[in-house]
């Protein structure tokens, strides 16, 4: 009786997810369609209110359409296009959800995920590929029914895995929280082609053994955003830059511009032994400039570093030129860059959402669509549409501009 118990919560859990996810497109659409559009319309005009916001608080683009999708208390970490289907990772799973028929399926812990929590997405030849909160890397099977899983034991540095890279001449990169893994010629089942790089074995090349985000640059060249700072691995050789480079505003320019006090310091030991490695005792709110978050090498090899409190990094090569809420920025914690298809370069932050223009930035933020303010993840549809990922919801925006 008490498994039959385990299997029926287990089942109204899941259930509880997708619905949720589901139910809150219909939602979306319902409140907020105005009498001149069906209830069933596909797109919400966005110059009606959305339920939830003050009456007075209008939704401004009228040439933008959106709709939400609620998935409840979780982040959503990675969107993923796939034809007509979207991926979406979460704090509590994955959702594969087809766009023609609304048809949707929960992957997690409960069938077949070592962790529910979802970090990374991305495809390794057309198979997905999950990174976990705890649970290693897994790779989706063709039948979408089952998962190779990769954890410590095959040479993986720590199960928490929070990006992968196939690089141009076939080595897969996957960055965890105890360093990165290079899996020569992609030979994942192999495990003498796995190597692992930390800050011990790399003599200090890699500057903090929690490994965010990956990019590749010309060539070879592998960009690495840690905790510490910015890597480059090229031919063997690894270069690093921090704060004292040019990495990251400094705490005079953005100290009054940051309300967040609770600072991961005040509850950690590996954060509090960061803040103190890195001169910042005396720091009493959420800022470390050597801290990256999101990292984008763009199309003309420029590299973007998203920071925690320093704002946006920019680096060619040999300068460094920062960005913040000073110049423009709608907040100085980065949580997200993403390039588009068309060489846009976007930002998510911890208060709303800007596409650089210029040197210049135009914001975005719940009046234009947003679910949240808090963006930590993008992509684009096949059909142009823009998913933006927060904490508690995906709003997919059309005609943002």
């Amino acid at each position: 009786m008490k498994n039959r118990a385990v299997i029926v919560v287990v089942i109204i859990g899941v259930a509880l997810v997708v619905a949720a996810f589901y139910f809150g497109r219909y939602q979306g659409m319902q409140t907020a369609t105005s009498p001149n559009i069906e209830p069933d319309a596909k797109e919400v005009m966005h110059d009606n209110v959305h339920k939830g916001m003050p009456q007075a608080e209008q939704l401004r683009n009228k040439d933008t359409h959106f709709t939400h999708f609620r998935v409840g208390q979780r982040n959503i970490k990675n969107i993923l296009p796939d034809g007509d289907i979207m991926w979406v990772g979460t704090s509590g799973g994955v959702i594969r959800y087809d766009t023609r028929n609304d048809a949707y399926r929960l992957f997690d812990n409960t069938s077949g995920l070592l962790a529910k929590g979802v970090f990374h997405l991305s495809k390794l030849d057309d198979r997905l590929v999950v990174g976990t909160y705890g649970g290693g890397m897994s790779i989706m099977k063709g039948d979408a029914e089952g998962w190779d899983t990769y954890n410590i034991p095959h040479g993986l540095a720590d199960a928490f895995v929070y990006d992968v890279l196939k690089a141009r001449n076939g080595d897969i990169w996957i960055a965890t929280w105890s360093g990165a893994n290079r899996v020569r010629n992609g030979k994942l089942d192999d495990p003498k082609q796995w190597d692992t790089y930390t800050v011990e074995n790399t003599k200090g090349g890699l500057p903090n053994d929690w490994v965010y985000a990956l990019a590749q640059g010309e060539g070879d060249t592998i960009w690495m955003a840690t905790e510490g700072g910015l890597a480059r691995y090229v031919d063997g050789k690894w270069t690093k830059w921090g704060h004292p480079d040019g990495l990251g505003a400094k705490y005079e320019l953005v100290q009054s511009q940051i309300t967040f006090t609770n600072d991961p310091a005040n509850y950690s030991k590996h954060h509090a032994r960061q803040k103190e490695e890195m001169g910042l005792q005396q720091v009493n709110v959420a800022y470390n400039p050597n801290y990256i978050i999101s990292l984008v090498v763009d199309k003309n090899n420029v590299v973007w570093c998203g920071t925690w409190g320093g704002g946006l990094a920019r680096f060619d090569g040999k300068q460094w030129k920062n960005y913040t809420m000073s110049d423009g920025l709608p907040g100085n914690h980065v949580f997200m860059l993403y390039e588009d298809p068309q060489g846009q370069l976007w930002i998510g932050t911890n208060n709303g959402l800007a596409r650089m223009d210029g040197e210049q930035f135009k914001k975005y933020d719940m009046h234009d669509g947003l679910y949240s303010n808090t963006v930590f993840s993008m992509a684009t549809a096949h059909d142009g549409s823009y998913w933006i990922g927060s904490y508690g919801g995906v709003a997919k925006i059309q005609g943002l501009k």
